[in-house]
């Protein structure tokens, strides 16, 4: 009895805390495209500093131009390990109004009340939590938490991406150690892959997450986290968090620009429904 308690807690420290991870990575990055061609980072036609520079301006002007936005997220999680598999699922509706109000409608749950009560609302709690400005100043993408590298240039169908190693400057739990593909028309974030900067808990061996972005209108928004822990006591829990039926319902003007800096067209509110 007293071994499945303590697995009860190392599963759910694992989950609650590598999902915060998710629920903090909110900054503004289509789908992943197919692999593409990977070049080295001298053929990029922007340097790393000049890639995150753009980065982290239009990041800021996309969330200074996005109002309010309606979405359907659904939470999984599946344990494999003793002394028994549990999967539980969690249906949410999201409405964001700015500059950092979320309201979640609980839809649906099926699964271990244990899992729903103590993950997955735990969860929606700890993203509110991380939505004021002091912990999103302290978990941005910027060159405040992170030290960044060019590790290449790659040719997509669904256009070219930069291709940055992350190294964060802190070893704080709520930070990545990886890589990001960075949009090179929009210099948004397409995809993360990594770990936690800094192990989250002792109930934790090892932490694989990959985050990825779709775009809305003129916005990039999470479209499917996918976090994979392996417990110190035995086992693999594994997170999924997908996102759809995006409906953006207020937005002012935002002008985008090429990676000449001149802008090239202006996409605003008329373009939002």
């Amino acid at each position: 009895m007293g071994n499945n308690r303590l697995r009860d807690c190392g599963l759910c420290a694992a989950l609650l805390l590598c999902a915060t991870l998710a629920a903090i990575c909110q900054p503004l990055p289509q789908e992943h495209a197919a692999e593409g061609t990977l070049h080295s980072g001298p053929n990029a036609p922007l340097t790393v500093d000049q890639v995150v520079e753009k980065l982290q301006e239009r990041n800021a002007e996309r969330a200074a131009a996005l109002g309010q936005y309606e979405a359907t997220r659904i939470y999984r999680m599946q344990y494999r390990g003793f002394p028994s598999a549990r999967d539980a699922e969690m249906v949410v509706n999201v409405e964001y109004h700015p500059p950092n109000s979320k309201q979640f409608h609980i839809v649906s749950q099926t699964g271990p009340k244990f899992i729903i009560d103590h993950v997955f609302k735990k969860l929606l709690e700890s993203e509110q939590e991380a939505s004021n400005d002091e912990n999103r100043r302290h978990t941005a993408l910027s060159t405040e938490n992170y030290d960044f590298t060019l590790a290449g240039y790659e040719s997509t169908p669904d256009g070219a991406q930069y291709v940055l190693n992350l190294l964060p400057k802190t070893k704080n739990k709520f930070l990545y150690r990886g890589q990001i593909w960075v949009d090179a028309k929009d210099f948004a974030m397409v995809r993360i892959k990594g770990e936690p900067a800094k192990n989250p808990s002792f109930w934790i061996k090892k932490t694989d997450i990959e985050h990825r972005y779709v775009k809305v209108n003129d916005f990039w928004l999470p479209a499917e986290n996918h976090t994979e822990s392996v417990i110190r006591l035995g086992g693999v829990a594994t997170l999924t968090i997908e996102y759809k039926d995006y409906k953006v319902t207020k937005a002012t003007s935002l002008r985008t620009t090429g990676t000449n800096g001149k802008a090239s067209k202006s996409l605003g509110s008329d373009n939002v429904r």
